[in-house]
């Protein structure tokens, strides 16, 4: 059997105990395992400005950009922000395709999970971020969607997964991620 695929989780909420940070989690631990997941933390991360990269770089994005660069592959977990993705998922990918030439992304398989405690389950957020992969060169899982709805009411008061029919579609898509992850690699 061949090493487990290393996976940086990327959670585009910074908020400790946040619903998609337990979603994230909830996927980590339905992984298969042929996939090692990580969380790569984004909320020290200062914004991104080309002034920074001359000279010495912040630490935080030297780690981040490590981090990024050293993965087989990228999950991304992400709540809806005014019908777009949150302000420090933009800039943690803004800071992982610099310096100009430098893109630190590319060429890393993807999937996208959204989640929200309404409705649409961050489906807005969810393809405003495949836009963006497509421009960092990022092959994204098309199949299955992951749009989760009513999130706060898959969990309970601890930050366990409770619903069935929603652990068996997380496993679905950790299981097709896996999949997608090593056909890209072959």
């Amino acid at each position: 059997m061949s090493p487990p695929h290393d996976i940086a989780v990327i959670v585009g909420s910074i908020r400790k105990g946040s619903l998609t940070r337990q979603l994230a989690e909830a996927l980590i631990a339905l992984a298969p395992e042929s996939l090692r997941l990580r969380l790569v933390e984004i909320g020290d991360l200062a914004l991104f400005n080309p002034d920074l990269d001359e000279g010495t770089p912040p630490e935080s994005w030297t780690r981040f950009r490590e981090a990024i660069a050293s993965a087989d592959g990228i999950l991304f977990v992400t709540p809806e922000h005014n019908r777009s993705i949150p302000a420090a998922l933009k800039n943690a990918l803004d800071i992982g395709s610099r310096p100009w030439g430098k893109n630190h992304w590319a060429g890393k398989p993807a999937a996208v999970v959204s989640g929200s405690p309404g409705a649409l389950g961050g489906f807005g957020a969810n393809h405003q971020l495949r836009q963006i992969l497509v421009v960092l060169d990022m092959p994204a899982m098309a199949q299955p969607e992951a749009y989760l709805g009513h999130l706060g009411q898959a969990f309970d008061a601890g930050g366990t997964l409770t619903e069935d029919r929603t652990r068996a579609h997380l496993q679905a898509v950790m299981q097709a991620f896996a999949v997608w992850v090593a056909r890209q690699a072959a």
